[in-house]
């Protein structure tokens, strides 16, 4: 017990804790690409018009539904007064519809995901100097996904010191191009 308090006494009297202010040099660096994406005011400008469109197909999906409940339900009160042959069309014609809906807004909703993915992938583009000066900095050869670590040492996580530089070197980025259909 006693070496390991000369020991503790040996490493604070050689700078132990100013050691550990520094960067320190590893050849592997962890990130979490999602608080970057989150956190950095480029990626969370980004990340709020992501969920602002999310919203609005949401609300659009609602009201859709909303419309077309209404209309089975005035389809199924025809129903009683009309024949089978004047019934059936009306019911082929509204399950055509349904399905029609159903595909327009499930391709909307997978381009939605492909613009998120498109996002983060010009998100990475734009911070790349930024992670490459870090590693260079840092004497590192690689940087590695922190959910993809099973453990590891704190002190080998750059996403705090990346947040803060992009936020410094990027700020929230370049204006957006309008949308298509002129949004």
């Amino acid at each position: 017990m006693r070496v390991f308090a000369l020991l503790a006494v040996a490493a604070l009297a050689l700078g132990g804790p100013v050691a550990a202010q520094e960067a320190p040099q590893s050849p592997v660096l962890t990130i979490d690409l999602d608080r970057l994406f989150e956190e950095t005011r480029l990626g969370a400008r980004a990340s709020a018009q992501l969920e602002a469109e999310a919203v609005a197909l949401t609300e659009e999906n609602r009201r859709i539904e909303a419309e077309l409940v209404e209309e089975e339900s005035a389809l199924t009160d025809q129903r009683r007064t009309l024949s089978p042959d004047e019934f059936r069309p009306l019911a082929d014609a509204f399950d055509a519809k349904v399905q029609r809906i159903r595909a327009e807004q499930d391709a909307k909703a997978r381009d939605l995901a492909l613009l998120r993915e498109a996002a983060r992938q010009g998100f990475l583009g734009e911070i790349g100097g930024v992670l490459t000066e870090i590693v260079n900095e840092r004497g590192a050869v690689v940087v590695l996904e922190r959910r993809d670590i099973f453990i590891s040492a704190d002190r080998i996580d750059v996403t705090d010191e990346a947040i803060s530089r992009i936020n410094a070197a990027l700020g929230q980025g370049a204006a957006p191009a309008p949308s298509p259909e002129g949004d």
